[in-house]
């Protein structure tokens, strides 16, 4: 016998033509009725073991989408592999430092460390091969930042990974040397982490669909349901094959393959379904503001901050790639039909994607590309607005406000600079379509709170900072929902509450537009279903 499912009480559609609902219908996966209460019972097919589920107090909402994560590393770097030291998990820096001196004694055959960032853990220095020797000895010590943008190392994990001081640098990435050319114990970017931790992320490899379900099940339990993966490798497939098999991931997946000079996407552009799928190319312009290779207008301040993490005084950054690596990068991939996200960060950075992206699109016009720009830590309301009028989009690290916002205007940039950072406000003001995100493992997964960040731009310590507006509770759940599946090329599927697409709901124990932005965070995930079926609560 076919089963139904009826919600009856407050229903949040993110849908324009109807924004609330008094009941909605699941039948066969997908919303089948959303409407008045008496209205959808008529749809009920008669005969069906119908369940109805009684809201109460509760609200009902599309699921939310992480559209800028990384589930398949993430589940790897939360793993039994890696040793945790993120400043979400411990406080200070002489607590890492205890956790790098047990971990070295706990793996003689080598220790790997997930989250380092002294901007947060203060009172340590920043790791070098030397200090790293010190600890470690014949151990390899491989350390990565928390913002994955830099990895640190010692002797023996760099003759363990065959890197020394003639390696060549990887596209995009480079190896810091002192003045004498020798390694300092300091990779920067995507092909140094790898080549420094592929001997770990080898050995979890085999355990990738228990350990991406383990992961992907907690994502459930904060109420995401989609969540883009922008660090997929074709490599990694055969864990996707077997998650299938084994019944389908709890959440869908988007993925989006690394790019890099002289690549092709692994796919054709038509692949996956519904459950799984690549949608677009990931780019990279800059790197992190906490190691200090985005590209910028203005100068890092001089501090202690700045010192800790080896920034020249009155440093205005990097780049990761020039202007002709970027064209040269873009048009392998966007004349074949892909969508592009670029990660960046520094303004001068973000005027460098635009120009390559507006050049890019007088040769290959494309009237609905939804080129994505990610994390845009410094982007102006002028360049918000000349990303809206290139049709661009903009997926923001709103968590970024919460967890370093009093380091970006003291210890970085200053209260000008720092103070707008992550200005959501003015993307939308410039008639931009966003969404937030938290980019795994950078900040925990954490959508209530994403939206109460963007309402308030309040700090952890509960400062406000200067310089930019706060959302409002109907835009930041867009954000969250509907908006991000526009970026994901899935709105069709998911992202409202409207009858035939999917069933990917979130139970919530109130009502988000009825709380203040301070409560919001407060209320509890009852309840996720995918495509109907419950994945998360009793």
């Amino acid at each position: 016998m076919r089963s139904e499912t009826l919600f009856l009480g407050t229903v949040i559609t993110i849908d324009d033509s109807r924004p609330r609902a008094e009941a909605l219908l699941v039948r066969d996966g997908r919303i089948a009725a959303v409407g008045d209460e008496a209205a959808v019972r008529t749809a009920v097919t008669a005969g069906t073991g119908l369940e109805v589920v009684d809201l109460g107090e509760n609200a009902l909402l599309p699921g939310f989408i992480e559209a800028h994560g990384h589930p398949s590393d993430t589940a790897v770097l939360l793993s039994r592999y890696m040793i945790d030291i993120r400043p979400v998990t411990i406080e200070t820096g002489a607590e890492v430092m205890e956790a790098i001196r047990a971990g070295v004694a706990a793996h003689p055959e080598g220790a790997f460390f997930n989250g380092w960032d002294n901007l947060l853990q203060t009172g340590v220095p920043e790791p070098d091969i030397h200090s790293l020797d010190a600890i470690g000895g014949a151990t390899p010590i491989v350390i990565l930042h928390n913002s994955g943008h830099v990895v640190y190392f010692n002797s023996a994990a760099a003759r363990a990974s065959g890197v020394d001081k003639s390696t060549p640098d990887p596209a995009g990435s480079h190896w810091e040397h002192d003045d004498a050319g020798e390694l300092t114990g300091k990779g920067f970017e995507v092909g140094t982490l790898f080549a420094m931790a592929g001997s770990a992320l080898g050995a979890a490899a085999h355990e990738m669909p228990t350990l991406l379900t383990t992961y992907l099940s907690g994502l459930n339990a904060v109420g995401i349901t989609t969540v883009s993966d922008m660090s997929w490798d074709a490599q990694k497939q055969p864990a996707l094959d077997a998650l299938r098999a084994a019944g389908g991931p709890s959440a869908r997946l988007r993925l989006y393959e690394m790019s890099g000079p002289g690549k092709h996407a692994s796919v054709p552009l038509q692949n996956g379904d519904a459950s799984i799928r690549q949608v677009g190319v990931k780019t990279w312009a800059d790197g992190s503001p906490w190691v200090g290779n985005i590209l910028l207008s203005f100068p890092y301040l001089d501090t202690e901050g700045t010192r800790s993490i080896g920034v020249e005084p009155g440093s205005h950054g990097s780049a990761n790639y020039t202007r002709d690596e970027l064209d040269e990068v873009v048009e392998r991939y966007f004349p074949e039909g892909w969508q592009l996200a670029c990660h960046v960060h520094g303004d001068l950075a973000v005027d460098r994607v635009l120009d390559t992206w507006e050049a890019l699109l007088e040769r290959h016009p494309r009237a609905d590309h939804r080129l994505r720009m990610e994390h845009v830590g410094a982007m102006t309301p002028t360049q918000f607005a000349r990303a809206a009028a290139l049709g661009v989009t903009v997926s923001i690290l709103i968590d970024h406000v919460y967890y370093w916002g009093d380091v970006l205007v003291d210890e970085l940039f200053g209260p000008e600079h720092g103070g707008p950072w992550a200005n959501a406000r003015a993307a939308l003001d410039a008639g931009l379509r966003v969404s937030f995100h938290n980019d795994g493992t950078v900040t925990p997964a954490e959508p209530l709170c994403n939206m109460a960040v963007a309402m308030t731009r309040t700090t952890r310590s509960g400062r406000h900072l200067p310089g930019a507006e706060g959302v409002t509770i109907e835009q930041a759940l867009r954000a969250q929902t509907l908006d991000a599946a526009w970026q994901l090329f899935s709105e069709h599927e998911v992202g409202s509450l409207e009858a035939g697409k999917f069933a990917d709901l979130v139970v919530l124990s109130g009502d988000p537009t009825a709380v203040t932005a301070e409560e919001l965070p407060g209320l509890a995930v009852v309840a996720t279903y995918l495509a109907g079926e419950k994945v998360h609560g009793g």
